[in-house]
């Protein structure tokens, strides 16, 4: 088995990785494989170009057609119309590696081991990352160990909490948000191969579809209308589950907290560690996005009262949580706003460090 690694993590072996070297992700669907690649590279000006393997039917859709040259009488192959002339590195993504027929993963093998491509070398500098899904559910080629241990392998596998922050930064309904907070088990379910190819079970994508369908909704009126929509996306029991949510009172956000503490006290007296992990990671996540200029003495001073309540309450797992992600500097932005702007809770995170 692979190892497992994270956004952050994987971030770290895309920064660190030498382009000689080959990257190969394990994971899912739709958990931002593709996503977190193109948007790491092209920030540095490197062009990623995606290619789907899976639905190549000829090795020339990838290494190009074959054409004679008339002045030597020798067969060429002309240069597909994905490739890069201009002599600048790019990352060839190669998606559904797994997925491919043989004869694709066959060139495959020299592309991987050499840069080249019927004799064509890629520009210098140029990286090679693939993406193939892992599971009963789906229908897969294998793959020749060969052909594996040409590239550093990693399972994906991003926390709910780093989708969390992604869907508050791209502004995924904050129904959907609340409903994964209080429920984190709901982000995504695998496929129960038993009962047929059209069993339907959440997954990351499908969420951003309901909330798609939230906002075209509107004000909702029809709740039975709605759940027969959003099951077709999420499936039977994540919707009526997600329709219940919709109809009772839905748990704390950090940004309740961060707003008006007082007010959320008496109900985190009765939350459980799952629940005040959700917390603690969401006032990070918020704090990264940013504090209005206008809000930073409310933010810091409730900060600072959530932080004396689970030292007062002897919430001690909670704590050692909460200190953890300044400890690791799981987010910058964060923490330069606690060292520039709260240092009231910058002291209380030291001593909650000290006696860990």
């Amino acid at each position: 088995m692979a190892i497992t690694i994270n956004t952050g993590d994987l971030k770290t072996i895309l920064e660190t990785t030498p382009s000689t070297q080959n990257i190969l992700l394990v994971g899912k669907h739709g958990i931002g494989k593709s996503e977190i690649i193109t948007r790491h590279f092209e920030d540095q000006g490197i062009p990623v170009i995606a290619l789907f393997l899976g639905q190549m039917s000829d090795p020339g859709d990838l290494i190009g057609l074959p054409n004679k040259d008339e002045a030597t009488g020798k067969t060429e192959f002309m240069p597909p119309y994905w490739f890069p002339m201009d002599d600048q590195p790019v990352v060839l993504f190669l998606d559904e590696m797994n997925r491919a027929r043989p004869e694709i993963l066959q060139s495959v093998m020299d592309l991987s081991l050499n840069r080249k491509l019927a004799g064509r070398s890629l520009p210098p500098g140029s990286r090679v990352i693939a993406a193939v899904n892992d599971g009963e559910e789906y229908q897969l080629t294998d793959l020749d160990p060969a052909l594996v241990s040409r590239f550093n392998v990693y399972f994906f596998s991003p926390t709910v909490g780093e989708w969390l922050f992604w869907a508050k930064q791209h502004d995924v309904d904050q129904r959907v948000i609340n409903f994964i907070e209080e429920h984190p088990d709901e982000l995504e379910k695998n496929v129960d191969i038993n009962k047929g190819t059209f069993d339907k079970t959440p997954d990351r994508r499908a969420w951003v579809r309901v909330s798609g369908m939230l906002k075209a909704c509107g004000n909702i009126t029809d709740m039975n209308r709605l759940a027969k929509m959003i099951t077709g996306v999420i499936g039977a029991r994540s919707a009526s589950m997600f329709i219940q949510s919709l109809n009772q009172s839905r748990m704390l956000t950090a940004r309740d907290v961060l707003s008006d503490f007082a007010a959320c006290q008496q109900d985190l007296s009765t939350y459980t560690m799952p629940q005040m992990a959700i917390i603690n990671e969401g006032i990070y996540q918020v704090l990264e996005l940013g504090v209005d200029r206008k809000a930073v003495e409310g933010v810091g001073r409730n900060l600072v009262r959530y932080i004396q309540w689970m030292l007062s309450n002897n919430r001690q797992e909670a704590i050692a949580h909460f200190a953890s992600f300044f400890e690791n500097a799981t987010y910058p932005n964060a923490n330069a706003f606690i060292m520039m702007d709260c240092r009231d809770a910058l002291q209380l995170i030291n001593q909650m460090i000290a006696n860990l």
